[in-house]
């Protein structure tokens, strides 16, 4: 099964964009090669430019807080299982408190880094980053890895506490949708809001099928649309009928 996750936001949208790069540069952290740190430098300089919209960091701890309230309200609620929740709850609240406790603006301190700026003002450039242009950033890419990795985490750690809330808040908001089997009728779905208002949409569909989803959605109605996968310009559309799994989250 292939998930597709859409969000119904922006917020939420700005999130899962976040998430995405810091999943990217702790994989290729990981590895050992001069092109995978040149990778996660980059995966880098995205997670900065992300945070330098918009307000993420309160958002972020807006989110903690509200869901602190939510979560809290369970306890008088019979049958729950007062140990979870109350574990649940303190992990919240220590994301909470990391978050605050961060100095700063995020990222700032890679801001401040005047040799990260130059590769970043040059990473822009197709091919900006040759050893020509950068010699001194060839020299770090030729440094031993257990130094270059040493180098990226320590640049990584002072976004640790923002990237652990942001994983935090996103697991909660996948764990408020309840999966539901469904079919969409010559490749096409629609399902009326009903007035609710959802924040992220998660829709799996078996690979073997080779279908992908286009969503739209607003207030008042969700449509869903299969297309044939392909890298043409113009995906045909399916006109058969399209099984699949669909959650809609909220907090």
């Amino acid at each position: 099964m292939i998930l597709y996750e859409y969000p119904l936001n922006e917020r939420v949208r700005a999130f899962l964009r976040l998430e995405d790069l810091f999943d990217r540069m702790g994989f290729f952290v990981e590895r050992d090669t001069s092109h995978d740190h040149h990778a996660a430098l980059l995966a880098l300089f995205e997670v900065l430019e992300v945070c330098s919209r918009g307000e993420l960091k309160s958002d972020i701890l807006q989110e903690l807080e509200r869901q602190k309230q939510v979560l809290s309200g369970y306890r008088e609620v019979p049958g729950v299982n007062l140990e979870v929740l109350n574990e649940v709850i303190h992990e919240v609240e220590r994301a909470f408190q990391a978050l605050m406790d961060s100095p700063g603006k995020t990222g700032q301190h890679l801001r401040d880094n005047e040799w990260l700026s130059a590769i970043r003002s040059r990473a822009i450039i197709p091919g900006g980053t040759c050893e020509f242009d950068l010699p001194s950033y060839h020299a770090w890419l030729n440094r031993p890895v257990a130094q270059r990795r040493n180098d990226l985490l320590g640049w990584l750690t002072p976004l640790k506490p923002m990237a652990d809330a942001l994983h935090l808040v996103l697991k909660l908001l996948r764990e408020g949708g309840r999966a539901a089997d469904m079919v969409a009728a010559q490749g096409v779905y629609q399902q009326d809001a009903k007035g609710k208002t959802w924040q992220l949409l998660r829709l799996w569909v078996d690979e073997t099928r080779n279908a992908v989803p286009e969503i739209s959605a607003n207030k008042y109605v969700l449509h869903i649309r299969f297309t044939q996968a392909g890298i043409v310009a113009r995906p045909s559309v399916i006109d058969a009928d399209v099984p699949f799994r669909i959650a809609l989250c909220n907090f």
